[in-house]
């Protein structure tokens, strides 16, 4: 008597199925969750069901699969290579089932995985490497294993290689502030650095999960005080890699929203040194997502524009166009510019805005430590000095600014 598919003895492969007809009876949410990996796979696959989802029927309209809107009947697995039985009908999945067994054809069985002589197992991806789980049918346990394994690989705290990696400079988009919120890719490239060169911007609990071997750069730029000249920045990066160092350029936010990230990269590519470009979650759109404010909102506004701070609005070095963005109707999301509320908002009312729009002021947005003000155009800079906001702080003007929602 052969073992069933759930036993502790099945044997894990990995199917070529590209080019290859695959069948699944089903066309439910059970089976939507097996089609995108089969079509990723390369696999023809044929699905029958009596009704199907909007997103298999979509999938069908688009070329992706073929679909026959039917009852199963014997002899819908001719032809097939791998076959899975989803339907919400124990004996038409056994059924299936049966074919598949008279005809040497590997068949999953969605509803009860024993008695199917395959089992899907819970995969991931991760660099390159195809990670498969299998529990004996315990669906749950083995995507629990599956989560934490590529978890560990992201993180580092696993590594697949002890190859270092090729000399040169990443610049790492930190996110916002949470340290969770740093992309898989770049906590994988910061757990392999040599050399961290970081903002102050920089989730502090990044830099604490180092190996004592990795020198940290501190390349603060405090609003105000003392700073790393970015001539210093663009130095230490190009000297680190072309001393044969894997260095990260870990910098808050994303490195091209007001991050300098090109002026990086400019000057590593005229001094030779190759650059990898990690986009980060920028905090113009994820800090008022975290104080419950989307930054559009259906039948409010159709706009957003992110705006820079750092200089004042009669500035002579100012590029905005600021009676521009007073007659906008959608949303303005500042950064840099706490100190420098009151005249952004006198050049608004000025350009036309209302005194009365509503404007939240987020200090160390996604952190522990978050704090939010809100208030109106009117009153923004009296009640910044009253609760003595400091930077790093977001500004967001407009009727979303009212939304008081908060996720958290």
């Amino acid at each position: 008597m052969s073992a069933s598919a759930g036993d502790e003895t099945s044997y894990l492969v990995g199917l070529n199925l590209t080019g290859r007809h695959v069948v699944v009876v089903g066309g439910g949410t059970v089976a939507q969750r097996r089609l995108g990996l089969l079509v990723a796979s390369g696999a023809r696959v044929h699905v029958v069901s009596r009704e199907v989802t909007p997103a298999v029927e979509g999938m069908a309209a688009a070329g992706e699969i073929t679909l026959e809107l039917r009852d199963y009947r014997d002899g819908d697995l001719d032809g097939a290579w791998y076959a899975m039985a989803c339907t919400d009908e124990p004996e038409t999945n056994a059924s299936i089932v049966a074919e598949a067994e008279r005809e040497r054809i590997f068949c999953v069985r969605a509803d009860n995985a024993r008695e199917g002589s395959a089992v899907t197992p819970a995969t991931g991806t991760y660099d390159g490497l195809s990670i498969g789980v299998l529990a004996g049918g315990a669906h749950r346990r083995s995507a629990t294993v599956r989560t934490a394994l590529l978890e560990a690989l992201q993180s580092g705290a696993v590594t697949d290689t002890d190859d270092a990696p090729a000399p040169g400079v990443a610049l790492v988009g930190a996110g916002p502030g949470d340290p969770d919120l740093i992309t898989v890719r770049g906590r994988r490239l910061l757990a392999r650095a040599d050399v961290v060169v970081a903002d102050r911007l920089a989730p502090p609990e990044l830099l604490a999960e180092l190996g004592s071997h990795v020198e940290v750069i501190d390349a603060a730029k405090i609003p105000y005080g003392r700073a790393m000249a970015q001539e210093t920045i663009n130095a230490a990066l190009i000297d680190g890699a072309k001393a044969g160092k894997f260095v990260v350029r870990l910098k808050g936010g994303d490195p091209y929203v007001f991050g300098r990230g090109f002026e990086e990269l400019e000057a590593c590519a005229a001094a030779g040194v190759p650059v990898t470009v990690v986009p980060g979650i920028t905090s113009a759109i994820s800090v008022p997502s975290a104080a419950g404010i989307p930054v559009t909102h259906r039948g409010v506004t159709h706009e957003f524009v992110v705006v820079s701070g750092h200089v004042a609005p009669d500035h002579q070095d100012s590029l905005v166009d600021w009676a521009a963005l007073a007659r906008l109707r959608g949303t303005i999301v500042l950064l840099m510019a706490v100190e420098r509320i009151e005249q952004f908002a006198t050049v608004l009312v000025e350009g036309g805005r209302r005194p009365d729009t509503p404007v939240t002021v987020i200090q160390e947005g996604t952190r522990r430590t978050q704090r939010v003000l809100r208030a109106d155009l009117a009153t923004v800079a009296a009640r910044v000095r009253e609760e003595n906001i400091r930077p790093p702080a977001i500004v967001v003007i407009g009727s979303v600014a009212g939304f008081s929602a908060d996720p958290r």
